[in-house]
């Protein structure tokens, strides 16, 4: 779940001190997905990079540690933080054990954001490195896609140092955001968080895979 407590409490930034944000590079529209593509266009991140009270610093964890293009990978045996506790793996979809490289990138994502004096980081949803909420559960190669409540390697290890990370998805936290770094902003608030969402609510309420095989990744 987010902290909007904390994005409540975010500093009104300026253009001499801006708001540092760690972003996932794939939504800043760098193409460094496994394919070579951005992972789609998502405009709830693009927002972001319009405002010039704001740092941006991308940083693809899987292209650090594996290039681009890439096999896709996986986390097998629980959730990310699982993994930084030696209780998961991560596997490519070839089966290649991808664990330590995984971990390493998660490190160097932390050391990044401690560098940069990150205050806030908003990661690419789902994803086994920097999902923040929901991850596969060791199945995303197959035809009945199954997800798990958690974060992905890297988020989890932004998480555990106290580095508050949401994603593309959570748009009622986006929508604070967005009032701390515009004050002329006025928040929707209809805006759900991803964990807010009745898809969210139902699937994990019922484990309905029918509503997992429709989620749009």
């Amino acid at each position: 779940m987010t902290d909007k407590s904390y994005l409540s409490q975010l500093r009104v930034p300026t253009k001499n001190n801006p708001l540092r944000i760690l972003m996932s590079a794939c939504l800043g529209g760098v193409a460094c997905g496994y394919d070579s593509s951005t992972n789609g266009v998502y405009p709830s991140a693009l927002k972001i990079l319009t405002y010039d009270t704001v740092k941006i610093v991308k940083f693809c964890p899987e292209e650090f540690s594996f290039g681009t293009p890439r096999e896709m990978c996986d986390i097998h045996g629980g959730n990310g933080m699982d993994v930084l506790n030696g209780k998961a793996k991560v596997l490519s979809d070839s089966g290649k054990d991808w664990t330590e490289g995984m971990i390493k990138a998660s490190e160097k994502m932390l050391e990044l954001a401690k560098e940069e004096q990150i205050e806030l980081a908003v990661l690419m949803d789902i994803s086994a490195a920097c999902g923040s909420q929901v991850v596969y559960e060791g199945n995303r190669f197959g035809e009945q896609k199954v997800y798990q409540i958690g974060a992905g390697v890297c988020a989890a290890q932004l998480i555990r140092n106290g580095i508050t990370v949401i994603s593309q998805r959570d748009f009622a936290s986006l929508e604070i955001l967005y009032s701390k770094i515009d004050p002329k902003h006025i928040i929707s608030e209809g805006a759900k968080d991803h964990h807010e969402t009745d898809w969210y609510k139902e699937y994990f309420k019922t484990g309905n895979q029918e509503l997992g095989n429709k989620r749009q990744d």
